[in-house]
């Protein structure tokens, strides 16, 4: 078993022209013992975003707290704290950062994704 807060693991960081204002975290991962997902914590900061792509595998996001929009199905959809997002495999998606405090969200892949 393993208990930990989500603050006390490394956090990587992007910030350059495809994801600004970026730290995240593999709460639980490969590393871990999990062999069926692998979950993750993004903190976007203001006027902060992922970059726009697609990959293969679906991915599920629950948003902790902040206020932002997610790109998916050709248009932007609001989202805040507890919006749960359902991004499936090779649609095209982007997170950013509308508010003013920090965008957290909780996202879960499968195994076989990268972890970040």
């Amino acid at each position: 078993m393993k208990v930990e807060t989500a603050k006390s693991i490394d956090a990587v960081t992007f910030d350059n022209d495809a994801a600004k204002g970026i730290t995240a975290r593999v709460l639980i991962g490969k590393k871990d013992g999990a062999p069926s997902f692998c979950m993750r914590m993004f903190e976007i900061a203001p006027g902060g975003h992922t970059p726009k792509h697609a990959h293969a595998w679906e991915h599920e996001m629950f948003y902790h707290s902040g206020q932002g929009e997610v790109f998916g199905e050709g248009r932007w959809n609001p989202v805040t704290t507890g919006t749960v997002v359902l991004v499936k495999g090779n649609e095209e998606h982007q997170v950013r950062n509308t508010g003013k405090e920090p965008l957290v969200f909780i996202c879960l892949v499968p195994a076989g994704a990268p972890e970040i």
